[in-house]
């Protein structure tokens, strides 16, 4: 399982080919602008940890309750979407999630595995998308190199510590959750050309909209981690 750290995602994204002229940056509060000072905008994408509470449960089955499979594949599909069949990956594909969808497709390298995945999955179906990430090795030996990193030691085994990975991401004028566990892409509303991911209409159709189901369930202490891409301080 991998942290939700800026110095964890920032050593895997630069791995699988991501410019170092973005970073992830730390977020310690959703309430008010000013808590994103630190940040340059447009944010490109939210990376979340969560962790999965009754509230939030019954929220997603009844979400995905009469859905049907998702089929989006091919260049006109709105975002590229994995569905995780990779045992304690969901780091790494919230990850991909962001760095393949939206803005920040503009700076992958050409030539690097990030390239090659985001090609490679576009013409594929839900299976074989799958399929194609199950089975890169580069993708797997970039996750292992940095599984050790940040400050924690989760046991993946203890059912109480980690959470779900979810990416906010906008494309299209569309706020996406993105999310491995889900039965596809969740749109989540739209977006005005100057919002981005931490703008508060984003927010409050995103993670704040998880919080407060949460809230509404009874869960009095949430603990969660929010980072955000954007481009690199100078």
């Amino acid at each position: 399982m991998l942290e939700n750290n800026p110095d964890v995602m920032n050593e895997l994204a630069e791995k699988l080919g991501l410019s170092s002229s973005l970073q992830f940056f730390d977020i310690y509060c959703l309430d008010g602008p000013e808590h994103f000072a630190h940040i340059p905008r447009p944010a490109l994408a939210l990376l979340v940890i969560i962790p999965l509470t009754d509230a939030w449960d019954r929220n997603r089955k009844a979400e995905d309750r009469d859905k049907e499979t998702y089929r989006g594949c091919g260049p006109e599909e709105a975002v590229i979407w994995f569905k995780q069949t990779i045992g304690h990956a969901c780091g790494s594909i919230g990850l991909l999630h962001s760095l393949i969808n939206g803005p920040t497709v503009e700076f992958i390298k050409p030539d690097s595995e990030l390239a090659k995945i985001r090609s490679l999955a576009i013409p594929l179906d839900l299976i074989k998308r799958a399929e194609m990430l199950y089975n890169n090795e580069a993708f797997e030996v970039a996750h292992k190199s940095v599984e050790q990193g940040g400050d924690s030691d989760a046991d993946p085994k203890d059912k109480r510590e980690g959470g779900h990975f979810v990416s906010f991401v906008k494309s299209e004028g569309k706020l996406w959750e993105l999310e491995g566990d889900r039965k596809g892409p969740l749109d989540r509303g739209s977006l005005d050309d100057n919002e981005d991911v931490l703008s508060p209409r984003a927010l409050d159709l995103g993670i704040k909209r998880i919080i407060k189901l949460n809230a509404g369930g009874g869960e009095k202490d949430l603990l969660f981690s929010c980072i955000a891409l954007a481009r690199k301080l100078e």
